[in-house]
């Protein structure tokens, strides 16, 4: 009997695993064509808190030297440690929050030579909307198509304003 009920509790425990093991990532990119070259760009919006300037948001290096694994911390609360980098782009991830589902959420930026005078600033984001209702997925998808497009529109201003 014990040998039955232990082995129901492990079934049961597998099957509730998988089924929180069941990701559903989104993946959003957005760009805009930026009349500078791409060094030029990064030079003034590829900072790892630049995003104080085109963003609005607070912004703080608590860890690093500018390389892989510098960490900010954007409004006081979201850390954002960096996980990638060339001469013209980042990448960073936010890490488990304790109590909280991990949408394992990254983001990358990137300036790209088009012609020697122009480039495009691409912005990709992906996390995990498994855990969230349709609704609500679509309200944080829309939230951030809007938030990062007003965001690109002011790093292009900044940058052909030189």
């Amino acid at each position: 009997m014990r040998k039955r009920f232990l082995l129901f509790t492990l079934a049961a425990l597998g099957a509730s695993c998988s089924a929180l093991a069941e990701p559903n990532y989104y993946r959003l990119e957005l760009d805009i064509a930026i009349d500078s070259p791409a060094a030029e760009v990064w030079a003034r919006v590829g900072g790892y808190c630049d995003i104080s300037e085109w963003a609005g948001l607070d912004c703080e290096i608590t860890q690093g030297d500018g390389g892989i694994g510098t960490v900010r911390v954007l409004r006081g609360t979201v850390v954002e440690p960096m996980v990638a980098k060339t001469d013209l782009s980042y990448g960073y991830t936010q890490p488990v929050t304790e109590g909280e589902y991990y949408t394992l959420y990254h983001g990358f930026m990137e300036a790209r030579p088009v012609t020697e005078t122009t480039s495009r600033l691409i912005y990709t984001m992906m996390w995990d909307i498994s855990q969230s209702s349709e609704m609500e997925a679509r309200t944080t998808i829309e939230r951030r198509r809007t938030f990062f497009t007003a965001a690109l529109a002011k790093m292009k201003e900044l940058a052909e304003a030189e």
